[in-house]
């Protein structure tokens, strides 16, 4: 059987795993139901599929389920492997690279494809996992297996066998953490990051007043103007009020436009 698991979904099933058998290292692959995997004739995970498939049809009777391995397949679950997966063989070894890749397998039937393509809603799905394994709670009321169940509880509460073992609100964290990792946030979108004023170029600094082309211009053009202005009127002709009147506004007239400039203002603590 041929089929990868994506680092994203191996996450996922880490945190099954660890929901399931309560640990998530390489020994986690060889429990089965109740801990009991020490009264086998040898390790699950040397076994073969048709071995374990075999070996299952005592252990309900025996140990109260026939649940076996890292994700605690059922033995109805394992011979539907062999009808739905062609690939699957009952010699392989009932390893842990084949019990991800049936694990992932799970996944899938369960919609992970229309939950990482948005058509899923967290929620929806975490009832979908909670259907496959009984450790996982439903994160909504909702009806289940043997009666209608609170968020927070097994989808088989109420069966004398199965609790959720985890919070619902881990359940969540978890299924947008691989959310993320199958849409990691796009470079582009991201907000533009301020320039220190260090960085900016020379260039784009404001001169000072004193270097600025502009201030000098005004000042000059202003100047003249004001002199042309005296001659042009003939000032002494006029009444001195007058006179006074029309330098007042020549004056205004030049300090408001000097003082217009960005650069003159900023020199003056003008805002």
């Amino acid at each position: 059987m041929n089929n990868p698991v994506p680092s994203s979904a191996a996450m996922l099933l880490d945190f099954i795993r660890q929901a399931e058998v309560g640990s998530s290292d390489r020994a986690s692959y060889d429990v089965i139901y109740a801990h009991r995997q020490n009264d086998l004739a040898k390790p699950l995970t040397a076994m073969t599929l048709g071995e374990v498939i075999d070996a299952q049809a005592g252990w309900s009777k025996a140990h109260g389920s026939s649940a076996a391995g890292a994700y605690q397949f059922m033995r109805a679950t394992l011979t539907g492997f062999l009808k739905e997966i062609p690939s699957l063989r009952r010699d392989l070894v009932f390893e842990p690279a084949l019990q991800d890749r049936l694990g992932y397998h799970l996944l899938n039937r369960r919609g992970l494809a229309g939950f990482i393509a948005g058509e899923i809603g967290v929620t929806e799905f975490g009832r979908r996992l909670a259907m496959e394994w009984a450790s996982l709670p439903v994160l909504a009321d909702t009806g289940g297996d043997r009666r209608r169940v609170k968020r927070g509880q097994s989808y088989y509460a109420g069966d004398g066998l199965n609790k959720a073992l985890v919070k619902p609100g881990r359940v969540e964290a978890v299924l947008r953490e691989v959310l993320a990792a199958y849409h990691p946030p796009d470079v582009a979108s991201a907000p533009a990051q301020e320039v220190p004023e260090s960085t900016v170029r020379p260039e784009m600094r404001r001169k000072a007043v004193a270097r600025s082309g502009r201030f000098w211009t005004w000042l000059l053009t202003v100047g003249g103007t004001i002199i042309t202005g005296l001659k042009e009127l003939n000032l002494v002709a006029l009444d001195w009020r007058v006179q006074l009147a029309i330098l007042v506004t020549i004056v205004g007239f030049a300090i408001y436009a000097i003082s217009s400039m960005p650069a003159f203002r900023e020199a003056l603590g003008l805002r």
